[in-house]
């Protein structure tokens, strides 16, 4: 998880699994392992998933957008690429931590869309963390310990154990995060909505229609809507929306671009339709946003 750039930018911290001392894609531990990894870089963002358990906590994460007060009994589940500012005393945390890359996954399961289709990833609406009672906490623990005994002593038939582990408690994550926030669990009919929430990913900053996303994945737009309110509880235009700010709020605070530069970005035909965009969706101006935001008022 170690890199060496300018201290002063956001830097990009790939996986490493060299550094991690891992043959695998995925890594478990104990904070007192990587202790100082959260605040080498002032401002930083991985290509892959990070998990954490934290039994003591005190401090803020400044994740994106997100302002995130941390404390005991907390799970943090982070998705990829997202800007992260640790405003922590490392030796005050206890926590055990799981990362992984996606790709870890694919040969073992067919499904490409899997982790969109947990709750937590790539989630806007709902918070990326959640409260984890004694019992709880402990079977996450226990299904670690697993993984990391295997990741210990590997074996010709490791990978397939370790994958079963992770996928087992990636559901079981995704159930109890479900029941922390009220969210639908539903079995899915297609992959529509799933599809959707990966093209968003990948597009948003040069596609903002519904329609045209629901070119790229021929079918019609009554269609797309449908799946991922079956699938979500929210209408594929809110997804969009909510998307669509969390690009434009990041780019706001971490890459310095002037309102011009980003509706030009974000491809909106003239600055005010961002600014009006913007102000429907959090009920202030562009200006306002970012001066609330770097003196600690929540949205």
């Amino acid at each position: 998880m170690k890199t060496t750039t300018n201290p002063r930018r956001l830097i990009t911290v790939p996986f490493s699994k060299t550094l991690c001392g891992v043959d695998f894609y995925i890594n478990t531990g104990r904070s007192e392992e990587i202790r100082g990894v959260l605040t080498e870089n002032p401002l930083f963002r991985t290509d892959f998933f990070e998990f954490f358990f934290l039994s003591r906590a005190r401090g803020v994460l400044l994740l994106g957008s997100r302002r995130i007060e941390l404390h005991d009994g907390m799970l943090l589940l982070l998705s990829p690429h997202q800007q992260q500012r640790w405003l922590v005393d490392e030796t005050e945390l206890d926590y055990t931590f799981l990362i992984f890359r996606e790709d870890f996954m694919r040969t073992f399961l067919a499904d490409k869309f899997f982790v969109y289709r947990l709750l937590y990833c790539y989630q806007t609406d709902t918070p990326p963390w959640f409260d984890a009672g004694p019992e709880a906490f402990a079977e996450y623990l226990r299904l670690l310990g697993k993984i990391k005994a295997e990741l210990r002593a590997p074996t010709s038939d490791s990978y397939n154990l370790i994958v079963s582990v992770l996928y087992y408690l990636l559901v079981t994550l995704n159930r109890d995060y479900a029941a922390a926030y009220g969210l639908p669990v539903t079995l899915p009919r297609n992959n529509h909505a799933f599809r959707f929430k990966a093209l968003l990913e990948e597009h948003i900053r040069e596609v903002q229609r519904v329609e045209e996303y629901a070119s790229m994945m021929r079918v019609s737009r009554v269609t797309l809507n449908r799946a991922v309110m079956e699938q979500f509880g929210v209408t594929a235009v809110h997804l969009l929306k909510q998307r669509l700010l969390e690009a434009v709020k990041n780019d706001l605070l971490f890459e310095g671009h002037s309102v011009s530069q980003l509706a030009e970005a974000y491809g909106f035909s003239d600055p005010s339709h961002l600014m009006r965009f913007f102000k429907q969706q959090t009920g202030r101006t562009c200006s306002a946003w970012r001066e609330d935001y770097r003196h600690g008022i929540p949205e």
